[in-house]
């Protein structure tokens, strides 16, 4: 039986917070928002996911970390239903994915992808109330709740000055931002990010994970983001997925990941893992050396 689109306040408060329960020791911890159970898929007769796995509790950000081609992208494509696995299954909030229709998935779950092409001359802020989309009825236009909510939205990714303008005329950057505000003003449990900060100045960068660390501690939101950036992954992570030809080489915290071996062995080059001396987050450089020299 599908689950149709119920009613959610769909604001930026506390509405539709995601469930938190208690371990065996009774101390709170949040549900699992998305879970992936053995996923394989591909295009055509080649296949590119090969039994992956994850789960995301409310509140979490898993970076999802590989080189280019290693499948990141088709996995984020399953996760939000854009694409149907070969094998294995997707579960939302605790149910299968194909139980919701696609308006109670948008209520629940955002996407933003790496590239957003808009054939029409719209503003900023109607590309972001359309992120509103998904809790109007039928032939119901955008009331004054909704204006707030795209005005909150544009305000947290620092775009109110653009409000006006036509999304053709911003740059790379910008355009970056007016997504991930869509995105927000859909008012989702989950955000499906891929390569979120691409086109970004670092400002923007450090603003972008800023602002869904607020989101995830004020609302529970769960992000699962594509990156390039193994930094930016240790810094702002709780976890993260490593993966090469479309299998996972690494799952865990980025301390237990991001290990010089797992990474040589996965971007065939020499690195060199360290610690932020800032931070004290992992810290990952190139090595140098290119593909690592064969011994023995």
């Amino acid at each position: 039986m599908k689950i149709e689109a119920d009613r959610l306040d769909g604001g930026l408060g506390t509405a539709g917070t995601p469930e938190v329960t208690a371990d065996a020791s009774g101390v709170a911890t949040r549900a699992v928002a998305i879970r992936a159970i053995d996923l394989s898929a591909g295009y055509g007769n080649r296949p590119v996911l090969h039994q992956v796995s994850l789960a995301v509790r409310a509140g979490e950000m898993l970076a999802v970390v590989g080189p280019n081609g290693a499948g990141k992208s088709t996995l984020l494509r399953i996760l939000g239903g854009a694409l149907k696995p070969w094998s294995g299954s997707v579960e939302l909030e605790g149910r299968p994915l194909g139980d919701y229709d696609r308006r109670a998935i948008a209520r629940r779950l955002a996407m933003v992808a790496q590239e957003n092409l808009v054939a029409f001359r719209f503003t900023v802020l109607e590309i972001v109330l359309m992120g509103r989309a998904p809790h109007l009825g039928a032939f119901h236009f955008e009331t004054r709740h909704d204006l707030e909510i795209a005005h909150a939205a544009l305000e947290r990714f620092d775009l109110l000055g653009l409000a006006r303008r036509p999304i053709q005329e911003l740059s790379g950057g910008e355009r970056k931002r007016v997504f991930l505000a869509r995105a927000l003003a859909q008012a989702p449990h989950v955000a499906l990010l891929d390569e979120p900060t691409a086109f970004l100045d670092l400002k923007h960068v450090a603003e972008i994970f800023a602002r869904f660390r607020e989101l995830r501690i004020e609302r529970g939101m769960a992000v699962v983001a594509t990156l390039h950036d193994l930094n930016a992954a240790a810094l702002y992570a709780d976890r993260v997925l490593l993966m090469k030809g479309g299998a996972v080489a690494g799952y865990g915290t980025p301390e237990a990941v991001f290990t010089a071996d797992n990474l040589r062995a996965v971007y065939e080059t020499e690195v060199h893992v360290g610690r932020n001396p800032a931070t004290g987050a992992i810290s990952v450089l190139p090595g140098g050396g290119g593909s690592p020299r064969r011994t023995g």
